[in-house]
């Protein structure tokens, strides 16, 4: 069973589109307009021969940007560019790869970021710098990013698309007031009691209080769009669920 979690952050609370029409002809100044609008960071790196130094040249060129703003980038995500110009771009490791292709996607101007478990292969503190450099972009660039690890995102998201083997079990907005720091009080009631939902439930630590078909427990902000996502697989087995926001303090009787 495969589960992806598309998660999408919009500046303009509208449709992103971007400028001009697209079509077979179309001169290459064109093509490089919409190049440098749009960043896309695969979760596999392309099999790619060319030296780093060569694939930097060409992206930027590509995009009508300046390679010394993916070097900057790669910098910052603890990559050294300039002690590896001259190395192929498949023999770097896969953590070195993804550095270099985020650095790539985000060294032009973009208007929309495309970003498929963008953060895979990178160790813990360029994670971190990674995701601040998504937040820097808040505010003019719209984001798709395929992730099953919402808790690491959930704070730069304004919508929550969960598919299961290619069909939407949930699709969730994030208001803008929504407080992941919250705790919130569940309530479950099930249609009958059920082996695989019972084994989930007690993975999030509730506690089953009626034979298996009614069940208590928390939930953080920051996992409620994924625990509401891990319900949705089982609804037909739900009778009743209520969720509300509880003091932190407070603990289930």
């Amino acid at each position: 069973v495969c589960f992806t979690i598309l998660l999408f952050f919009s500046s303009r609370r509208r449709h992103t589109r971007l400028q001009g029409d697209w079509s077979s002809d179309m001169c290459s100044s064109d093509l490089t307009q919409v190049f440098g609008k749009v960043g896309f960071v695969p979760q596999l790196p392309p099999p790619l021969k060319m030296p780093v130094g060569q694939l930097l040249g060409f992206a930027a060129a590509v995009c009508g940007t300046d390679a010394e703003r993916m070097h900057a980038l790669a910098r910052r995500l603890g990559l050294d560019v300039g002690s590896i110009l001259a190395r192929p771009f498949n023999r770097l490791s896969g953590g070195m790869k993804q550095k270099l292709l985020i650095a790539i996607a985000l060294g032009r101007d973009t208007e929309l970021l495309v970003m498929d478990e963008p953060a895979a292969n990178l160790d813990p503190e360029a994670r971190h710098i990674f995701f601040n450099l998504l937040a820097e972009r808040l505010g003019s660039t719209t984001m798709i990013i395929s992730s099953h690890r919402l808790d690491e995102v959930a704070s730069l998201v304004n919508r929550v698309v969960e598919m299961d083997t290619g069909r939407i079990v949930l699709d969730d907005r994030v208001a803008e007031e929504s407080r992941f720091s919250a705790l919130f009080e569940v309530h479950l009631t099930l249609a009958r009691a059920d082996a695989a939902i019972a084994r989930t439930l007690g993975s999030w630590q509730f506690a089953d209080r009626r034979a298996g078909v009614e069940w208590h427990g928390t939930v953080s902000g920051a996992d409620r769009l994924r625990f509401l996502g891990m319900v949705a697989r089982y609804v037909g087995l739900l009778s009743r669920i209520e969720m509300h926001e509880v003091d932190a303090a407070v603990v289930l009787q």
